[in-house]
């Protein structure tokens, strides 16, 4: 008969956050089961306060009493729901971190094969000889450049001695100031820049 129709397609599988979302489902219509009953209690509970002691009294008190006993029900069964949610978050958290762990090693492994390969393509023998060698011309030039840059246009390639040192005197002059030398201030008073 399947060879005709085929086999039915079968329902996919809840996953952990299908469970996950039941069960809060689950807690929520419990937690209204609960609230409903505490509104029960609560009405036997003034009706009690209301009556004298005897057998009416013992009535309603075996009723209160098993409406008490339903919510304690409600109450594990909810406590034991909400500690399986957590387990099923708690599964869901810890799988999650192991798949970032293994995307992180597959990724670096990827990066330490690639640099192994990039490595593979470098001779450090030529690098280092050809990049001294245009490292080396190229300061060569850069030193020519400075030196055509640098070059005086207005002083004569032939200086005398004697100009020289006469330069260098009155350069010197001008460099050092007078011990004695003396400025006014605007109060009156003078102010000595000799050293003591």
């Amino acid at each position: 008969m399947h060879r005709f129709f085929g086999t039915p397609n079968r329902a996919p599988k809840p996953t952990m956050s299908d469970a996950i979302a039941g069960n809060e489902t689950r807690i929520a219509s419990i937690e209204v089961q609960i609230k409903k009953l505490d509104g029960e209690l609560q009405k036997f509970k003034d009706q009690m306060a209301r009556m004298k002691s005897g057998p009416g009294k013992s009535a309603v008190q075996q009723r209160a009493l098993r409406v008490l006993q339903q919510k304690k029900q409600y109450e594990a069964q909810m406590a034991s729901i909400q500690q399986q949610t957590f387990n099923m978050e708690s599964t869901m958290m810890t799988t999650e971190n192991l798949r970032n762990t293994m995307i992180t090693v597959d990724a670096m492994k990827a990066a330490n094969k690639q640099m192994k390969k990039e490595f593979g393509k470098v001779s450090f023998d030529v690098l280092r000889a050809s990049l001294n060698d245009e490292m080396q011309d190229l300061l060569e030039q850069a030193n020519e450049v400075q030196e055509a840059l640098g070059r005086s246009y207005a002083v004569p390639d032939e200086i005398d001695e004697e100009e020289l040192q006469a330069g260098k005197q009155i350069s010197f002059s001008f460099r050092q100031p007078s011990p004695t030398m003396w400025f006014p201030l605007r109060i009156g008073r003078t102010i000595s820049f000799r050293r003591e």
